[in-house]
């Protein structure tokens, strides 16, 4: 859950922002994180998505542009000001223009939706359960994921319940595409990468493919033997362990940091 002890540490959240303190929190934790490469496969399960993202992403090349676009949004729709946050959506609806179907409203919706329940699942696989008058407040605070991308309102799930069930049907029609399958690949296998980066993408493989849901890791074609759900298992008490003992303004600074580039670019315009 949430932690008392460093509940101060809510990194980016001043006076300007849109949300309460637990909810930034929670947000701007970078363990949230290790959920970033199941997000993406959840998002092009939808042949629509994939379809797009082959067509104008390019992870072979640049790996980390993809995260790094979506954490600028997600840190500032959720931490910024209003006015942070209306400059990255502008960002994104302009980028988005050129692609199919970028402003259908269901689409949307199952982006945002990915980015919330992957986010809710990773944190409680570190932290434990939520509970449930601030799950239902995280639940409410991340439809912006969705509505400023222009989704109505009134498309996202009246509440967590209605979300789950409309979670469960979305994941039951999802169709693996070749350009799925060949987004996983080049998620996790790019031809141009630091070195850093290469150094974790085994870890990074293994977390993402543990955290998906049984039928669509099986769809995607990934191998899970009994001693890749070990390694994985071992790798969640190390991260736990890891996150009990780090002050939570350690863990968000990637957070402060994402949100402190926003500003410096907004200054210098």
């Amino acid at each position: 859950m949430v932690r008392q002890d460093d509940a101060a540490g809510c990194a980016g959240c001043d006076d300007g922002c849109m949300v309460s303190k637990q909810v930034a929190h929670f947000a701007s934790d970078g363990v949230l994180i290790a959920g970033g490469g199941r997000a993406i496969l959840l998002q092009v399960a939808d042949p629509t998505v994939a379809a797009g993202v082959a067509r104008h992403s390019d992870f072979a090349h640049r790996p980390l542009q993809r995260l790094h676009n979506t954490l600028t949004y997600v840190y500032a729709a959720i931490l910024g000001t209003p006015a942070e946050a209306a400059t990255v959506a502008g960002f994104v609806n302009r980028a988005h223009r050129p692609v199919a179907r970028a402003e259908d409203a269901a689409l949307q919706l199952w982006v945002a939706a990915t980015l919330y329940e992957t986010a809710a699942l990773v944190h409680g696989r570190v932290f434990g359960a939520i509970p449930s008058a601030l799950a239902d407040e995280l639940y409410r605070e991340y439809a912006i994921l969705g509505t400023a991308l222009q989704m109505p309102a009134e498309a996202w799930p009246a509440n967590r319940e209605a979300f789950r069930l409309y979670w469960d049907a979305q994941v039951d029609s999802l169709v693996i595409t070749d350009d799925a399958r060949q987004i996983a690949h080049d998620l996790f296998a790019p031809v141009v990468a630091p070195q850093w980066l290469r150094g974790v993408l085994p870890l990074a493989r293994l977390l993402t493919i543990d955290l998906l849901p049984t039928s669509i890791r099986d769809t995607y074609g990934f191998d899970w033997t009994p001693r890749d759900q070990r390694r994985a298992d071992r790798a969640w008490r190390v991260i736990r362990m890891l996150a009990r003992i780090t002050p939570h303004r350690l863990r968000s600074t990637p957070a402060r940091r994402y949100l402190k580039r926003l500003r410096r670019a907004a200054t210098s315009r």
